[in-house]
């Protein structure tokens, strides 16, 4: 039995204590869901049209008001007859009762249909984001997307160097400051630089947050932890609208955010609710701080940290015999995993799997859009497809294994996305529907299952960084639509032919993958390393060494066990 294991054994195990702890991490991923939801609410299109310019109409028709005005200022397109969104008439000159014979852009701004996402005021109506500055949109939404990439990088490696929970409430803070800066952004180039800043400190703190859980939880309990704080964050996302409505102004609407962020620094910031993981603090040799912490575990939970039993050492002990072997705290770089055998490799599978699940989970919901035109019906789709894709996972993943749902749902995911490319002519519209909402369901799973098993591969000394990269790499698939979108979704098509593609080779890939249910989180590199391909279904217990994932030579045989 490994030491780290045996004195979190010795310390009451997975107690009540930890695991009050655990289900009270649940509670901030509403406020973090909340902050992620604002994204779609801040960046809906309302419907609108160019404000009529009396000046530039014949002076017979000058003094026509309401909706002769309109019919006579903006062109009506398409079968339902409804104004351009862009364009006004072009009257020749100076006859005075002239036809129009062309068009021209808006000159006195536009008229929005509001409200729009229940918000009367947006930045898109602030500032005017439609037509020619329509791409600044994207712009938004690609930068929001890149700070979260950038922040679960930067501060992955942060926790493996300074902590979990210093990472956790210096992002708190952060995301505090930067969102109340939000809420007071003068221009629009300020909200970009703020959105940016402020999307990488909401990575710090849900990266933290997803850590420290699943290190707090055994074996048996890490699945329903960890993939069940995905339900707190849809509740998050659900509530979202109806706060847009009370609030109706997208800066209060803001501010309410990151009010709601601030108390959760207020609560949360105590070493109480939420301490320092243990499990980080073993693994890199600070004793003295582990010793605290499990100390109260202990005690919280009915065991004697000086006295053993019969059958186990005291959690005292333990700990003397651990610092014996451990002179002084080490940190290990994220780079070190470079020189692993295996774990880099299985770190890249599960990043190109968490990269082609976040792209086409975009596609798919893209997809939706030309069905349901209204903001609520896709919105509250995709949260309740985030909720039966949750519920999928606890139900199948401690059952069948991570490797094999993961190789199912990109299955799925991939079918779909073939399906729909192939039929897109030819297949009915409640066809291609079914067939998108299927593929945003897997999608979904693919990328939270993805998630789950790159946290479980990587090392507790490198596993904020390892997670941050897999994490960035499904932010960076979903930072592709709105990429796009910036050319007038002339690429969309192409986008979704290549992740498509991308979903076929990472079918392949994930038979390579080990299986790491029911086993003990790994603590150091290498024991990643021990870590070995299983056969995929149940059956005679073997240990395949394949080419691309040579066998470290002393630790073929080694076997996990659990943490108690």
């Amino acid at each position: 039995m490994e030491p780290e294991v045996r004195v979190l054994r010795a310390a009451g195990g997975f107690s009540r204590a930890r695991r009050l702890l655990a289900a009270a991490s649940w509670l901030p991923c509403v406020v973090l869901g909340l902050a992620l939801g604002l994204e779609p609410l801040l960046t809906a299109l309302p419907a609108h049209h160019c404000r009529p310019d009396p000046a530039l109409l014949p002076p017979a028709l000058r003094a026509l008001s309401g909706p002769a005005l309109l019919d006579a200022s903006v062109p009506r397109l398409g079968p339902a007859r409804a104004p351009s969104s862009c364009l006004l008439l072009r009257y020749p000159e100076p006859t005075p009762r002239a036809r129009p014979n062309g068009t021209r852009s808006c000159t006195r701004g536009w008229h929005y249909a509001l409200p729009a996402a229940g918000l009367l005021r947006s930045p898109v109506t602030q500032w005017n984001l439609v037509c020619e500055n329509g791409w600044k949109v994207p712009l938004e939404q690609t930068s929001h997307l890149l700070g979260w990439l950038l922040g679960c990088v930067i501060l992955g490696m942060g926790c493996d160097r300074f902590g979990r929970r210093v990472v956790f409430v210096a992002s708190l803070v952060l995301a505090t400051v930067l969102g109340a800066g939000e809420a007071l952004a003068a221009s629009f180039t300020a909200l970009l630089a703020l959105r940016l800043l402020h999307g990488g400190a909401l990575a710090g703190a849900s990266l933290a947050l997803y850590v420290t859980r699943l290190e707090l939880c055994d074996p048996p309990h890490r699945l329903t932890f960890s993939v069940g704080a995905s339900l707190f964050s849809v509740v998050g996302t659900l509530l979202l609208p109806g706060l847009a409505l009370l609030a109706q102004d997208w800066r209060l609407l803001q501010g309410l955010s990151a009010l709601a962020t601030g108390l959760l620094l207020l609560f949360w910031g105590f070493p109480a609710l939420f301490p320092e993981s243990p499990c980080w603090l073993l693994a890199t040799g600070q004793l003295a701080q582990a010793r605290k912490i499990l100390w109260h575990f202990a005690e919280a939970s009915g065991v004697d940290p000086e006295n053993s039993s019969e059958e186990e050492s005291s959690l005292a002990t333990e700990l003397d015999v651990l610092s014996a072997g451990c002179p002084r705290p080490q940190h290990h770089w994220v780079l070190e995993l470079w020189h692993t055998h295996t774990t880099w490799k299985n770190g890249l599978i599960l990043g190109f799997s968490s990269l082609v699940g976040g792209g086409m989970k975009v596609s798919f919901f893209r997809r939706l859009v030309p069905h349901e035109p209204a903001f609520y019906g896709p919105y509250f789709l995709g949260a309740g497809l985030e909720v039966a894709a949750t519920v999928f996972l606890l139900l199948t993943v401690d059952r069948w294994g991570r490797r094999l749902v993961l190789l199912l749902g990109t299955l799925v995911m991939g079918l779909a996305s073939l399906l729909i490319l192939s039929g897109v002519l030819y297949l009915p519209g409640w066809t291609m529907l079914s067939l998108s909402v299927l593929g945003l369901l897997a999608s979904q799973a693919v990328s939270t299952l993805s998630s789950l098993f790159a946290a479980e591969i990587f090392p507790t000394v490198t596993r904020g960084a390892g997670l941050g990269l897999v994490l960035g790499a499904g932010f960076l698939g979903q930072a592709a639509a709105p990429l796009a979108d910036m050319h007038g979704r002339r690429g969309f098509f192409l986008l979704h032919v290549v992740f498509a593609s991308f979903a076929i080779l990472v079918l392949l890939c994930v038979l390579l993958l080990p299986e790491s249910r029911g086993r003990g989180l790994p603590q150091s590199l290498q024991d990643a390393d021990r870590l070995r391909r299983s056969p995929l279904l149940r059956g005679r217990i073997r240990q395949d060494h394949l080419p691309l994932l040579p066998p470290s030579h002393g630790w073929a045989q080694t076997q996990w066990v659990q943490e108690g």
